[in-house]
């Protein structure tokens, strides 16, 4: 069996891992071909090229190195129609996978599953139907996705979200990071990110503070922003955590409440139950730009899995220091407050089944054995 499987972010090479782990522990002749990190390198693959050149994001970064994406593009597609392999798989990063899937499609047969569904659930809901013109197949994270992509015309498979899998910290491991209350503060992980929320989460910390006199705020990093964290003035008892610190995981577990940047983070956080607030800002045309298309009542991921909207969210014009601090004050007031929305989120999500690598294994087997029966049956 010979799969050709590209991913162009760190996630994505996460997830492509634990596929390839999957895919070799039902089908031990498999062989990968294509494009993917250090995680997939791991489990067999040899890349064709360095994912990092796919790991481009916004406009001002994408441009100087359009023609080279483009190129790739071109490169990726001629590759598997040349090699033939029984199915391409491409990862996330939509702007670079599906430009592929359609050029394969257009000049073959090649079953096409792509994993990690668009959130058309959010926004730009007629990306699925662009989207099916050539992705035959769609491995899921979420519950919700797979009626939206079915609409579409696509098999889709729910096969949980990589979460569910993660090391959490021990409770003995939190403990020993000592009494007090502790706010995690995540303002993100890209630079726009830390540069737009740092300054207003620094004044609902100083907010906090004054309210709460034993309270440590602990943050973690990424290796792209932790200078621009450790450059900022925060207030109160702060700890920067390093990229890679051994700790991160236990500070997770340890911490009373967060204060997170939108994103997966709210579903980490739930993991290890930890009750969170989200907020969130972006550029103004952004905010303009998406508020006017958004298709949700809430963006945060425990809030849309639960089917309940008890964490507090701040998007766009909301993010202000001070009902942030307020609403940080209160779940700290009433700390169990979301622990039934997490534990909901965490079972619909997969917790305590099969691991999702071999859940998505499953699922590309299984669609692949059906394509063979349809193919017999004409």
């Amino acid at each position: 069996m010979k799969v050709f499987v590209i991913a162009g972010e760190a996630s994505g090479d996460k997830l492509g891992a634990a596929l390839m782990a999957g895919l070799q522990q039902l089908r031990p002749d498999v062989t990968f071909d294509g494009v993917g990190g250090p995680l997939m390198q791991d489990q067999g693959l040899v890349s064709r090229f360095a994912m990092d050149e796919l790991s481009v994001m916004g406009l001002a970064e994408i441009l100087p190195k359009y023609r080279a994406l483009k190129a790739r593009i071109s490169q990726m597609a001629d590759a598997v129609v040349q090699t033939r392999p029984d199915v391409l798989i491409t990862i996330d990063s939509p702007d670079f996978c599906l430009r592929v899937a359609k050029l394969v499609k257009a000049r073959s047969a090649i079953r096409t599953v792509h994993y990690v569904a668009p959130t058309v659930w959010a926004w730009r809901p007629k990306r699925a139907a662009h989207m099916a013109q050539h992705i035959d197949h769609v491995l899921a994270l979420f519950p919700f996705e797979p009626p939206l992509m079915q609409a579409a015309g696509m098999r889709c498979d729910f096969v949980g979200h990589p979460v569910v899998t993660d090391p959490v910290a021990s409770a003995d491991e939190a403990a020993a990071l000592g009494d007090g209350t502790v706010v995690l503060v995540l303002p993100g992980s890209r630079k726009g990110e830390v540069s737009r929320l740092a300054p207003r989460f620094g004044q609902a910390m100083a907010m906090i503070a004054a309210q709460v006199p034993d309270v440590r705020f602990v943050i973690p990093t990424t290796a792209n922003v932790h200078d621009l964290v450790q450059a900022q003035e925060w207030p109160g008892a702060v700890t920067v955590l390093p990229p890679g610190s051994p700790d991160k995981a236990a500070w997770f577990r340890r911490a009373d409440v967060a204060l997170a940047a939108s994103g997966t983070v709210s579903l980490e956080l739930a993991a290890n139950d930890t009750p969170m607030v989200i907020a969130y800002d972006m550029a103004w045309l952004s905010r303009i730009i998406i508020s006017r298309m958004l298709l949700v009542d809430t963006v945060t991921l425990v809030n849309l899995v639960s089917d309940t909207r008890v964490v507090p969210e701040f998007i766009g014009k909301a993010c202000q220091p001070a009902p942030v601090a307020n609403a940080v004050l209160a779940v700290l007031a009433d700390p169990k407050s979301q622990q039934a929305a997490m534990d909901i989120t965490m079972d619909r999500l997969g917790r305590g089944g099969m691991p999702p690598g071999l859940r998505a294994a499953h699922a590309v087997l299984d669609g692949l054995d059906q394509t063979a029966v349809v193919d017999d049956q004409t």
